[in-house]
């Protein structure tokens, strides 16, 4: 594993040599997790800490999402007197945007952030290099379960990210705003389809794998103490936000080409 993952900070190598180290550690992630016996302890333990730092910092922020999207949506249909479909736009833009993007922040900002600090620990004292020598793979029994612990909490996630962004949306387009709250419930499947959904939930998925491969990247390749530790979390946070965003970008303009949007 040190050899798979050796001299290689993000500041200090190449963004070429730096993105081949990453991909090449996701490969040994993906074959690690059909290995048997699975680590099934420490992945209920990865999903437990994960879910408790991410799901309420997910719903609130999800509700003010939602109420944004809602008053933003509802002035401007209003000017066009479409407000039958004020429920209809913001359950599609929660949906397909909104959900993702929030799981992303926050497993990226909470989650990943957690997993390089702990595999950044664990390396400063020795703790991996001691596995190794011992013929225990850090990879397969530290890195593998918290990837799949990131991957299924984020899953887990957005379907209360998109009830609680739909209720924000609700609250403030109906109860502040003073809109019919039936035809803001009755105009949810007017836009929004089932296709819609399963892309939020395939987003929360590499979003979830992304942070959690670049959080242990950053954390297995930590070094030059406490100090050292600190810098690898700031930058597995900051790697992490910019590559979800664009592969966020990438994938809704890849799904817009494939599948034809809902019209009114």
């Amino acid at each position: 594993m040190s050899n798979r993952l050796a001299a290689g900070n993000f500041p200090g190598a190449g963004a070429l040599t730096a993105t081949g180290k990453l991909f090449a550690l996701g490969l040994d992630i993906a074959v690690g997790i059909f290995q048997r016996p699975f680590q099934t302890r420490e992945f209920i333990d990865q999903c437990w800490f994960i879910s408790r730092v991410c799901i309420l910092p997910a719903a609130l922020v999800s509700i003010s999402f939602g109420s944004v999207i809602s008053l933003q949506l509802g002035s401007l249909i209003r000017q066009f007197g479409a407000q039958s479909f004020s429920g209809a736009a913001s359950t599609l833009a929660v949906i397909q945007q909104a959900a993702p993007v929030i799981c992303a922040l926050l497993v990226a900002g909470a989650g990943g952030a957690a997993i390089a600090a702990d595999l950044g620990a664990r390396k400063i004292r020795e703790e991996i290099d001691a596995m190794e020598v011992l013929g225990v793979d850090p990879l397969y029994r530290l890195v593998v379960p918290r990837v799949v612990a990131t991957v299924f909490v984020s899953v887990m996630i957005i379907g209360i990210v998109i009830t609680a962004g739909i209720a924000g949306g609700y609250f403030f387009n109906v109860i502040i705003s003073g809109g019919s709250a039936g035809s803001f419930l009755s105009s949810f499947t007017a836009l929004a389809t089932l296709t819609d959904l399963i892309i939020a939930i395939v987003k929360a998925a590499i979003f979830g794998w992304l942070a959690a491969i670049v959080g242990s990247y950053k954390g297995l390749t930590a070094g030059g103490g406490p100090s050292g530790v600190g810098r690898a979390v700031n930058e597995a946070v900051i790697v992490t936000f910019m590559l979800l965003f664009f592969v966020n970008a990438l994938i809704t303009a890849v799904y817009f080409q494939l599948v034809p949007q809902e019209g009114m």
